[in-house]
């Protein structure tokens, strides 16, 4: 990206932490996405961003296409622009008309349709699996073991799981303090399973991965002693799906985080206290979990019923 369009991006990028209140992870997001459309617009000889249009942004949109990017990629990048966009107007520095007018919504438009995926989840019976694949005997089985338990208990996401702090615990009353999108606190509950296996992680395994005087107050440790990675997380959680006999293709964090939200809604849950407990603030984005049960329940309709079963004719 050209120095031209520098002092916005570093504009922004303190608007996305001082006023959006994004959490480090999500600001880094944006500030890359629309880093790539502005170094886009300065190879295409743009410079000033008041003159970009509706044709521009659909050459970009285009090139992207060409590079194969998912369509959910597409959708995101656009939203960051859409974003910038109305920062910019906010400052003055873009007039508020054609594609620049916050009523228009044309870098919406020009996001491709998606094609909605039911998330993939666990049976009660693979969750059980996973969640007893961990070595207990060493300490990394132990920390395995109440992360598993964390996040199918709570359904915490992952980069909510490595932010957590030793004090954002509240064991005593089986809840957890998470920092989630937006950098808003959220309150995450647990079951006893999960309290059992936090207790036993916080007095048998961490201090042994601290190696020392406690270096940092993160939560899970690597084995230097410093904060556990999401991509470590992630590739841990395949390692237990292998030894579970679980397809480690189709099983990662998040996995276990759509199986919590699944099983509640089996089990009677309230759609609204799902999206609470999720961390969702639209009721929309939760809703995707109760065409997994209806699916479910036709397959179990399907296969149990003697009517179902029974061929026309």
């Amino acid at each position: 990206m050209q120095d031209i369009f520098a002092p916005q991006l570093a504009e922004y990028s303190r608007y996305l932490v001082a006023e959006r209140g994004l959490a480090p992870r999500s600001r880094e997001g944006y500030v890359h996405h629309v880093g790539a459309f502005l170094a886009f617009l300065a190879r295409q000889g743009v410079t000033d961003l008041a003159g970009v249009d509706r044709t521009m942004l659909r050459r970009y949109v285009v090139t992207l296409s060409e590079a194969k990017r998912a369509k959910s990629g597409i959708a995101l990048r656009l939203s960051a622009i859409r974003s910038f966009m109305r920062f910019l107007v906010g400052r003055g520095q873009a007039p508020r008309r054609g594609l620049w007018s916050g009523r228009s919504y044309e870098a919406r438009a020009l996001a491709p349709k998606q094609e909605q995926r039911l998330p993939s989840f666990l049976t009660e019976a693979e969750a059980e699996r996973l969640l007893g694949s961990s070595d207990l005997s060493t300490a990394f089985g132990i920390r395995d073991r109440a992360i598993l338990e964390l996040v199918y208990a709570s359904g915490l996401r992952v980069s909510e799981v490595v932010d957590l702090d030793v004090a954002s615990l509240e064991l005593d009353l089986r809840q957890v303090r998470a920092w989630g999108k937006g950098s808003k606190e959220r309150i995450a509950l647990i079951g006893v399973p999960a309290q059992k296996a936090l207790i036993t992680y916080l007095r048998d395994a961490r201090p042994e991965l601290l190696g020392g005087p406690p270096r940092n107050d993160a939560l899970f440790l690597n084995r230097y002693g410093g904060r556990l990675s999401q991509r470590s997380v992630q590739n841990m959680v395949k390692i237990h799906a292998m030894r579970s006999g679980l397809d480690p293709r189709r099983v990662h964090p998040h996995t276990l985080r759509h199986s919590f939200a699944t099983h509640l809604l089996d089990g009677g849950a309230d759609l609204r206290v799902v999206q609470e407990l999720l961390g969702h603030s639209s009721p929309s984005t939760t809703q995707i979990y109760t065409h997994i049960t209806q699916v479910q329940a036709r397959k179990v309709y399907d296969a149990a019923h003697p009517l179902a079963r029974r061929k026309e004719g």
